[in-house]
C-alpha cells in the first residue's frame, strides 16, 4: 500500500555530500543523480542496480510499510518485520521559525540502519559506516539529523566537483609501472596547488573509487593506485615485499605534479593498512599524515607466519584469492567456494594452492622457500624501521579486528620512538569497523556505532595536510570503548596512562585440564603448586574458530588437552583496558611446539568467553631472529604478547586463562619435530607441562583500571 514515505521526497547525502534525490514508489526506487563533475542536478531515473550504497534502499523499499506504521513511542519499538529499534538520541534546530526536537531510533542486532522520526514520522534514514555516513533526509530537516557532524566551521566543505584525470602508468625506481588514477577537485582556480591523500590496494582501485573521490570533494587531490602485480599494474605481487619502496616512489612522483603542494597523506586499512605504515617507516619527508584502520602486521607477528607458526585459513583464504588472478577473488576470500575446513586439513602443505584453485600460488612457493626468518622476512617487517617513521599517525580498530595483532605491533612501534602526534580510536567493532551495536551475542550501547567515524578521518587531514588548527591533535590521545561498561573512556596514553598492571597467577592441584579441572587464578603466586601436563596430539587439533571473535568456548574446554585456571567469582566489578602480556614456564618432550594463551570471562551460566588470544612457536622464544630447539624436557620461559582489549568483567563472573598448542583455523598444528614447517613432516605426540610455583611463576598480566565503577 501507498504511505506517507511514498510521497516524500529524499535528498541522499554521502559522507555529508550532496549526491542526488531518492524517492520509492511502490515497486520502485527513483534516484535524481548529481552530475559528480559539474555537480548539476540530473534527471530522474529508476536505480540502476551497478549504484552502489551502503545504505540498504532496497530493504527499504520492500519494508517500508513496516516503517510508516509504527508507532515511534516508549523506548523501544519492534517493527512488524521484526526489526528492533531504541530510542537514540535528539537533534534540535529552528526550522521554518519553529524550534524542533527530532529522535533517533538506533537499529539493533542487524548493520545498522538508523531512523530519524520528527513527531512520530520518519524523516531520515541513516547507515553509519567507516567511510562516512549514507543518509537520506526529507529535504530542509538536514539539522535534525546526525548529518550536523559535518557542519564543524574547520571542517574541510565539499565545495567541488570531481575532475577525474584519468590512470597514470607510473613506473617505479626498478621500472615496473604502477596503475594509478587521479581525482582533483573541479571548480579549483588555476596554478592551484593541493595537499593529496594517497590510497595503494591490492583490491583493484575501481572497486571504491567513488568513495575515495569523496576527499576530492572537500578540496584534496586524491591517488588512488593498484599495488604491483594487482589488477591493472605491472609486475608480481609480492605479499608485504615493495610496498615501502613502492609507497616512496609513488609520493616522489605526486609531488613532482604541477598540482600538488608536496603535502602528501595516506589512508589504508587491513592490507591497505599494512601498505601506510610500511610507507611511514620509508621516511619520505613529504610524508605528512597517516590513517591507519585495522592494518595486518608483519608476516611473523600476524599473517603469514603469527607467532613464527604457519598461518592456515587465514592466510589461505587470503593468498588464494590473491592467486587465481590479477583481481581478487572475493568468493574465495569468503570461505564461500573453498571450505575452510577442507583447506586447513589439506595435504601436503606446499601443494595445497593447486588442490584448492587448480594452480600453484607464487607467495606460497615463495614462502615456502624462506621457512626462518632471513633477510626477505625482515624486509617486509616495518617494525625494523620503526626509527625512520616521524609521520603523524591515526590507528583505528577494534576488539573483534582479527588483524589487532597488527595494530598492537604498530602501535607499540610508535610509542617506542615516542613519534608524535600519534593518536588511536579502539571500538568494540569488527575488521570491518562502526557497523553494528550487537557481535556473536554481546550487546553494546547505541554509541559504539559512532556517527563522527570518517569526520576524524578527515580532521586528521586537514590539521596535518592544510594547517587546519581543529585541536584533534590536542584531544586525548587514546579514546577506547569499554565492553561491559559499554560506553567510551580516553586517556593520554594506550595502554591508558591510568592502567595498573596486574599479575594473575596460575595455579592446581595439578590436575587442572579442562574447565572441569582444578586450575585457579590467582592474585598472589603460591609458592608451591604441582606443575601441570597435557597431552598434544597434532593429528587432533584444537577447532575453534581461532579469530578475534567473542566465542564460547565452553566445549573446547572440555578436552583434556587444554589448561584451565579460573578465578574465584568476582565480588566487584573489575576493568581492564590496555595490552595483555603472559609469562609461561613450561616443558615439552618435543623439540619444537606452540602454545596457545586464551583470556576469557566466565559468567553464571559458565559460558567462557573469549575476549584475547595469542598464539607462538617455541622455538622463537628468544626471538624470531635467533631459532633454538627445545631441549626435550628443559623448562623455558615465554614471555607471550596478547592483543588488546577493554572489558568490564561483572559482579558475579570470573577471569579465564588456558592454555593449549593448538588452533587449526589460525595455523598448521606444529609437528613438535622441529623440522621445516611446509614440509609434511611425520606428528609426534608430546607431553607438555606448565609449572607454576614460587620458582617458575606464570602468570597473565593485566592492565586494570582502577576505581572504574559506574
Amino acid at each position: 500500500m501507498s504511505t506517507y514515505l511514498n510521497t516524500t521526497t529524499f535528498n541522499f547525502y554521502c559522507s555529508g555530500i550532496y549526491t542526488g534525490k531518492i524517492h520509492f514508489t511502490e515497486q520502485q526506487i527513483m534516484l535524481a543523480k548529481v552530475d559528480p563533475r559539474r555537480r548539476t542536478q540530473m534527471q530522474d531515473n529508476v536505480l540502476d542496480s551497478q549504484f552502489k550504497t551502503v545504505l540498504p534502499l532496497q530493504k527499504i523499499l520492500e519494508h517500508i510499510d513496516a516503517y510508516a506504521t509504527a508507532e515511534w513511542v516508549n523506548d523501544e519499538v519492534v517493527l512488524s518485520n521484526s526489526d528492533l529499534y531504541q530510542k537514540h538520541i535528539q537533534y534540535q534546530a529552528v526550522i521554518d521559525g519553529r524550534e524542533l526536537t527530532s529522535q533517533v531510533w538506533a537499529l539493533r542486532k542487524e548493520t545498522a540502519l538508523d531512523i530519524v522520526t520528527l513527531d512520530g514520522e520518519i524523516v531520515a534514514f541513516l547507515t553509519p559506516n567507516r567511510y562516512g555516513i549514507e543518509l537520506i533526509v526529507k529535504e530542509g530537516y538536514e539539522k535534525l539529523t546526525p548529518l550536523v557532524v559535518y557542519d564543524d566551521p574547520l571542517l574541510s566543505k565539499p565545495e567541488y566537483g570531481v575532475n577525474d584525470l584519468g590512470t597514470y602508468l607510473i613506473p617505479m625506481s626498478d621500472d615496473v609501472k604502477l596503475a594509478t588514477d587521479v581525482f582533483l577537485p573541479e571548480g579549483i582556480k588555476p596554478g592551484t596547488k593541493l595537499p593529496t591523500i594517497l590510497v595503494r590496494t591490492c583490491y583493484d582501485r575501481n572497486g571504491k573509487k567513488e568513495i575515495f573521490m569523496r576527499w576530492a570533494n572537500k578540496g584534496y587531490a586524491v591517488v588512488s593506485q593498484d599495488v604491483r602485480g594487482r589488477a591493472d599494474s605491472e609486475g608480481e605481487l609480492i605479499p608485504f615485499y615493495n610496498e615501502r619502496d613502492d609507497g616512496y616512489d609513488t609520493i616522489d612522483w605526486i609531488i613532482t605534479q604541477e598540482w600538488s603542494d608536496g603535502n602528501v597523506g595516506m589512508w589504508g586499512a587491513s592490507y591497505l593498512g599494512f601498505v601506510v605504515v610500511s610507507a611511514a617507516t620509508s621516511g619520505h619527508p613529504n610524508l605528512k599524515a597517516v590513517v591507519d584502520e585495522v592494518n595486518v602486521g608483519s608476516p611473523f607477528i600476524d599473517t603469514a607466519r603469527k607467532g613464527g607458526t604457519l598461518c592456515s585459513w587465514p592466510l589461505l583464504s587470503w593468498t588464494l584469492a590473491q592467486s587465481v588472478g590479477t583481481r581478487t577473488d572475493f568468493d574465495i576470500f569468503s570461505g564461500i567456494t573453498v571450505n575452510p575446513e577442507a583447506a586447513v586439513d589439506a595435504r601436503p602443505i606446499k601443494e595445497i594452492p593447486q588442490q584448492l584453485i587448480g594452480k600453484a600460488s607464487g607467495p606460497w612457493d615463495l614462502w615456502s622457500q624462506h621457512p626462518e626468518y632471513d633477510d626477505f622476512w625482515r624486509n617486509c617487517t616495518f617494525t625494523e624501521r620503526g626509527d625512520q617513521v616521524q609521520v603523524p599517525m591515526y590507528v583505528i580498530s577494534g576488539w573483534y579486528d582479527g588483524d589487532s595483532p597488527g595494530v598492537s605491533e604498530t602501535w607499540r612501534m610508535l610509542t617506542e620512538h615516542d613519534v608524535p602526534n600519534r593518536k588511536i580510536r579502539l571500538g568494540a567493532w569488527e575488521h570491518g569497523p562502526n557497523r553494528a551495536r550487537d557481535y556473536e551475542g554481546l550487546s553494546f550501547g547505541n554509541d559504539a556505532v559512532v556517527y563522527d567515524y570518517d569526520v576524524s578521518v578527515l580532521r586528521w587531514f586537514d590539521r596535518f595536510l592544510k594547517g587546519i588548527p581543529n585541536g584533534i591533535d590536542q584531544e586525548p590521545r587514546a579514546s577506547y570503548y569499554v565492553v561491559g561498561e559499554n560506553q567510551w573512556r580516553t586517556s593520554e596514553e594506550w595502554t591508558p596512562a591510568e592502567a595498573v598492571t596486574s599479575p594473575f597467577y596460575l595455579s592446581s592441584g595439578g590436575r587442572a585440564n579442562s574447565g572441569q579441572g582444578d586450575g585457579k587464578l590467582l592474585t598472589a603466586p603460591e609458592e608451591r603448586s604441582p606443575e601441570d601436563t597435557y597431552v598434544y596430539n597434532p593429528n587432533d587439533p584444537m577447532n575453534d574458530s581461532g579469530e578475534r571473535e567473542p566465542e564460547n568456548l565452553r566445549k573446547y574446554e572440555l578436552r583434556n588437552d587444554i589448561l584451565v585456571y579460573t578465578s574465584e567469582v568476582l565480588t566487584e566489578e573489575l576493568t581492564i583496558a590496555g595490552e595483555l602480556s603472559a609469562v609461561i614456564y613450561a616443558a615439552s618432550t618435543g623439540k619444537d611446539t606452540d602454545w596457545v594463551v586464551t583470556l576469557s570471562d566466565v559468567n553464571e551460566q559458565g559460558d567462557s568467553i573469549r575476549l584475547s588470544n595469542y598464539i607462538v612457536r617455541a622455538k622463537y622464544r628468544h626471538g624470531f631472529d635467533a631459532p633454538e630447539l627445545l631441549t626435550p624436557g628443559q623448562v623455558e620461559k615465554y614471555d607471550i604478547f596478547m592483543p588488546n582489549i577493554a572489558h568490564r568483567f561483572a559482579v558475579g563472573h570470573r577471569i579465564r586463562f588456558s592454555i593449549t598448542s593448538s588452533s587449526k583455523f589460525v595455523a598448521f598444528p606444529n609437528t613438535n619435530t622441529g623440522g621445516n614447517p611446509y614440509e609434511d613432516a611425520e606428528a609426534i605426540t608430546v607431553l607438555q607441562t606448565v609449572y607454576h610455583n614460587s620458582e617458575y611463576p606464570s602468570h597473565v598480566k593485566l592492565p586494570v583500571i582502577p576505581n572504574a565503577t559506574r
